[in-house]
Order: structure tokens, then sequence, then C-alpha cells
């Protein structure tokens, strides 16, 4: 058992479903005690766009990965330089469709072209074209897009690094991708940050509740 806990989990769970996955997280949140669902507390909670891409992204309405249409794509690209670098002010609603809805691996193709027509990242237009919760929304969405793990890396990176150490943040990752994709978490921080997840655990926890981690982490990289 200690073995196996310690190599960890490299492969995500076979059939996983992130469509399926948010479906069922709405219907347990209207089985708890709350007497609400997580869409009506999201609502309830924020306002405008920020809003907005959060219930867009809990209805789960992206398209299933297939083949890629290339002129889906271009049109893709195009429509979010019009939104953004092109326009005066910016067209929210567009990055938000095309964000919230898209596939993957349609995504991925997009955010490459947008590179080739407008020269800058899509992240840099974020930046520039929004800010406060919606911009660290919409970037986040851009991350875990372009890799969930390395995502997750920078997202543990952040809750150690510095003065204090946040928690909830480090045990929620740890715990729950431990059977997912770990391993490849593992191999992001190592590649980004100079460091291994591991090694900045051990320097950051102390007692049972750092050989609780080190021991979902597995290996020092």
């Amino acid at each position: 058992l200690a073995q196996s806990i310690l190599r960890g989990t490299v492969t995500d769970f076979p059939g996983f479903d992130e469509r399926a996955d948010a479906e069922t997280l709405r219907k347990a949140m209207k089985g708890l005690e709350y007497g609400s669902s997580l869409e009506d507390d999201v609502v309830g909670d924020t306002s405008g766009y920020y809003q907005r891409m959060l219930v867009v992204l809990l209805q789960a309405n992206r398209d299933p990965d297939a083949g890629i249409d290339e002129a889906q794509v271009e049109q893709d690209a195009q429509a979010l330089f019009q939104a953004g670098e092109l326009k005066w002010g910016t067209d929210e609603e567009k990055f938000i469709t095309i964000f919230g809805t898209r596939s993957v691996s349609h995504l991925r193709k997009v955010f490459d072209k947008y590179m080739t027509i407008s020269g800058f990242q899509i992240e840099e237009t974020i930046d520039r074209e929004t800010s406060g919760n919606l911009e660290q929304l919409l970037l986040a969405v851009v991350k875990s897009i372009r890799s969930i793990p390395a995502y997750l890396a920078e997202t543990l990176y952040y809750a150690m690094k510095g003065a204090g150490t946040d928690d909830h943040t480090l045990i929620r990752v740890m715990v729950s991708r431990s059977e997912i994709d770990l391993f490849n978490i593992r191999k992001e921080f190592r590649k980004n940050f100079a460091t291994s997840l591991y090694s900045m655990i051990k320097g950051d926890t102390s007692g049972d509740y750092k050989k609780a981690l080190l021991l979902l982490c597995g290996e020092d990289d």
C-alpha cells in the first residue's frame, strides 16, 4: 500500500468527462443541506461579466473534442482580435462565449492562430483588455486549457511561495489530484520552478501534516 501511494497515478481516470463531472457537482450541491444549487449561489454572490463567465463554465456546455475545423479556428481567433485589440473598449461577451463553449483542442488551436494574427499571446490581450476577477478567471481558463498540470503546478507554487502557506489550496490540489495527474504536476513543477514539489512541501510544512502531504506527493524529483 505504501509503495502504491508513493508511486502515485500517472494517467487520467479512464473515461473522465469534464461536462459530466460539472453536472455531478451541481446535482450533489442540490442534495446537500444548503438548500440551493451551486449556480444559484454563484449568481447570488457575484455580478457582471465575472458572474456570466462562472455560470457558463458551470453549465458545462463545452463542445466535445472532435476533428479540428480550421475555418472555425480562424473565425474565432479573428473574433477575439476584433473584440479586444481592434475595438475601442472590449466585447467581453465574445471572450466568454468562445472561452466557455469551445472544445479544449479547438481553443489550443485558436490561441496559436491568435498569436499569428495579432502578434500577441492571448494572455497579453486579456491582461490589457480586462481587469479584476474577470481577468483572473479568463487567465485561469487559458492556463488550464493549455495544460492542467502546469496550471496546478503554478497554483501549488504560489500557495507555498513567500511568507505563510495557503493551506486550503495546498490541501485541495494535493488531495483532489493525487489519483489523477499528480505525477504530471510534479514534472511541471520541477520544469517551471527549478525545484521539486516534494522539496517545497518539505520546507514549507511540518509535523504529521508534512508527512501526509509528502506521502501524497510521492518521490522527490
